[in-house]
């Protein structure tokens, strides 16, 4: 039994298939298969089982998957807190959706420099833009800290809620419903809208919004990012419902806000759980932690 074997024990109990494993390890299906076989005799056990082409964990198997994950984070960790105990100077690798990379994320990191934390430095990326994406930047640990949406409810990510920005429905200036106040979502299915693709973690929650008023958009332009939507709109290409972020301020658009239905986006810091953080890293989670309430979109 060996490291590598147990990596790839756990990338096969993921996948449940040996072609994808064995491609996603960059290695031979059989030498896949040979590695998996050895570490059954050696345990005295099975520890998968075929279910037509793919294959599923047995109990035991599941209970091993538990217990090497488990050991393979902590070994990880360790290696990773003494690749990180000879650096001068402490690098915290941010992600962040756009939307809070305006303002929110650089309140937050001016105003913990400000306490004294000389000896941290930040490398910012929001290239990925979505938050799936991100998460997926973080799983794969390119990223320390995260700023995005909750992506599921997987027990390896820890979020912590930090902002929050509620729906609206922004027009053209010159639009008809320009000069409501405020506005039922009912009221906004006669006209054009630019929607979210289905990519967007927002789009389920605005189709199912639109549900309980009857009816769906008629959708002219189906966009991933919510700054792209915002700028669709500001050139007349049609209304659309979108979180009040602070760009809309910006835009030659009317924002108006909803009266019924409401909904409020939660933004979270998202931290991987067993996870080596350096002290500067630990410090900046916990600073977060206290001074989120303070700051504000």
């Amino acid at each position: 039994m060996n490291l590598f074997h147990l990596r790839y024990f756990i990338t096969l109990a993921k996948l449940q298939n040996y072609t994808q494993a064995a491609r996603q390890l960059n290695i031979t299906q059989p030498s896949l298969s040979n590695a998996i076989h050895g570490l059954e005799d050696e345990l005295g056990l099975a520890l998968f089982v075929r279910q037509g082409r793919n294959i599923v964990l047995t109990p035991e198997g599941r209970e091993f998957s538990r217990i090497v994950e488990h050991s393979l984070t902590i070994l990880d960790s360790g290696i990773e807190q003494l690749q990180h105990q000879n650096t001068e100077q402490t690098v915290i690798k941010l992600a962040a959706l756009r939307t809070l990379s305006t303002r929110w994320v650089p309140g937050i990191v001016r105003s913990f420099l400000q306490q004294s934390h000389d000896d941290a430095r930040f490398e910012f990326t929001n290239e990925n833009g979505l938050s799936p994406q991100i998460i997926q930047g973080l799983r794969s640990k390119n990223y320390d800290i995260c700023f995005c949406s909750k992506v599921d409810e997987q027990e390896d990510i820890a979020y912590f809620p930090i902002a929050s920005q509620e729906l609206v429905v922004i027009t053209p200036l010159d639009h008809p419903l320009a000069t409501h106040q405020r506005i039922e979502l009912s009221e906004t299915l006669d006209f054009d809208q630019v929607t979210f693709s289905k990519r967007s973690g927002l789009a389920p929650i605005i189709r199912q919004l639109f549900a309980e008023c009857g009816g769906q958009p008629h959708s002219v332009y189906a966009i991933e990012e919510d700054e792209a939507v915002a700028g669709l709109v500001a050139n007349g290409f049609g209304i659309a419902v979108v979180p009040n972020m602070p760009i809309l301020k910006t835009l030659p658009v009317k924002i108006i806000p909803l009266s019924f239905p409401t909904w409020q986006r939660i933004f979270y810091m998202a931290t991987l759980k067993d996870h080596y953080q350096s002290p500067a890293a630990t410090d900046f989670i916990d600073f977060v932690h206290a001074h989120h309430a303070d700051i504000r979109q």
